[in-house]
């Protein structure tokens, strides 16, 4: 995904990559990325969560309306503000 996002944003459309490893991140270097804690496959959480899952775009979305972040951008869910 960090590939497609980096592609994307050279085309002018903004992306925040959901990552579920820190490494995947400092080897491609997304623009924007929010490190969750879930297991593969479930990137915003349990399916049944609605509330947790919400919580996980909201975030992102946040990394979007930051015009503060520097690319490469990485934030961990568990310790969002």
């Amino acid at each position: 995904m960090g590939l497609v996002a980096l592609e994307l944003e050279r085309a002018g459309i903004s992306t925040v990559a959901l990552q579920l490893l820190h490494a995947a991140v400092a080897e491609v270097r997304p623009p924007r990325s929010l490190w969750v804690p879930f297991r593969d496959g479930c990137a915003l959480g349990a399916p049944d969560d609605r509330r947790y899952r919400r919580a996980v775009l909201e975030a992102a979305f946040a990394m979007l309306e930051d015009a503060g972040l520097t690319a490469p951008a990485l934030r961990d869910l568990c310790t969002r503000d």
